[in-house]
């Protein structure tokens, strides 16, 4: 990462991606927007149990949706689970458990969630995870890529036939500004050669889903695709704890700065429910509310449509090797 791209970054953090600047951005924002009732809509959320994840399916709940939970975790998923139908009272949530990571167990759990349910409108890219060191899945595959990238690849494509088959179909990812100083790398997808830096694997990987939401939205124009960043929020569980130990400076001196998960679930809810999102254009970026530019200016992270159809090619092949027959 040049000094150019990390400068500009944390500048641009430190006035967009705060607690407060989602205080100030919310003063913009239309409540009707997000005043929908849901009954008959389903949703599926990854990484549903805690944070961002959990925010968003309780904001969903209340409104009636039917939730689709998937989640690594099966006692921290029931228990949320309980949590929410407690408070909403909408007991048409269910508890799916998959870990991302385990490629050939993405693909199965697609297929069979396509024999059993008829329809499902929304799907919601959530889940996440930074390594602080390089591990590998039983597949062989290092497992950042493997959970945040070929998962959310192989997740997202089987079952775009069912979201094609529904009304309203949406894709929503969960990106992170980390990607922003990140350009596009279609190689060493392993991160097999060179020093192994976990928080810059993980934002190259969020630039990959960005680049990914892109080609999705050119190939499959009846679904609207959005990726989005929800600001610098202060999740419990997994992803804190390795922001924590990854980046224990960072997250020491922002943590008071940090924004709550419901603040950073609340572009993942509007660009789920509301007819102003799906009214502007598929496969673009969001922070607070608005389509924002995916790159930093002047940073160079821009790669060549040759580079993104290259990349596309990579995962299509990647993703078959472990299909079942």
């Amino acid at each position: 990462m040049s000094l150019y791209r990390n400068s500009a970054w944390f500048l641009k953090g430190l006035t967009e991606f705060t607690r407060s600047a989602f205080l100030t951005a919310a003063k913009r924002f239309v409540e009707k927007d997000i005043d929908v009732a849901l009954a008959g809509r389903s949703f599926m959320i990854t990484g549903a149990n805690s944070g961002i994840g959990r925010a968003t399916a309780m904001a969903i709940a209340k409104r009636g949706g039917t939730l689709h939970m998937v989640c690594r975790n099966k006692d921290k998923a029931e228990e949320a689970r309980a949590d929410i139908v407690k408070e909403t009272g909408n007991k048409e949530v269910y508890v799916h458990i998959l870990d991302l990571s385990e490629t050939r167990k993405v693909w199965e759990f697609a297929e069979a969630f396509k024999k059993k349910y008829k329809a499902l409108n929304v799907l919601i890219n959530n889940a996440g995870c930074i390594m602080t060191q390089r591990e590998v899945n039983a597949e062989g595959l290092e497992k950042s890529f493997a959970s945040n990238v070929l998962g959310v690849y192989i997740l997202t494509k089987a079952l775009i036939p069912l979201l094609e088959k529904s009304a309203d179909p949406r894709v929503v990812s969960v990106s992170s500004g980390g990607m922003l100083v990140q350009k596009l790398r279609s190689g060493n997808l392993q991160s097999e050669r060179g020093h192994y830096d976990g928080t810059m694997v993980y934002a190259q990987n969020k630039r990959q889903q960005v680049v990914m939401t892109e080609q999705w939205a050119k190939a499959h124009t009846n679904i609207h695709f959005s990726v989005m960043h929800p600001g610098w929020v202060d999740t419990p569980g997994t992803l804190q704890m390795a922001v924590a130990n990854a980046m224990p400076d960072f997250h020491r001196s922002m943590k008071e700065s940090l924004r709550a998960p419901e603040q950073g679930a609340d572009t993942v809810v509007w660009l789920a429910l509301s007819e102003a999102a799906a009214a502007g254009p598929s496969g673009r970026f969001f922070q607070d509310r608005k389509m924002v530019p995916a790159h930093l200016p002047l940073a160079w992270t821009h790669s060549s449509p040759l580079e993104e159809q290259k990349f596309m090619s990579v995962m299509e092949d990647l993703s078959k090797t472990f299909q079942p027959h």
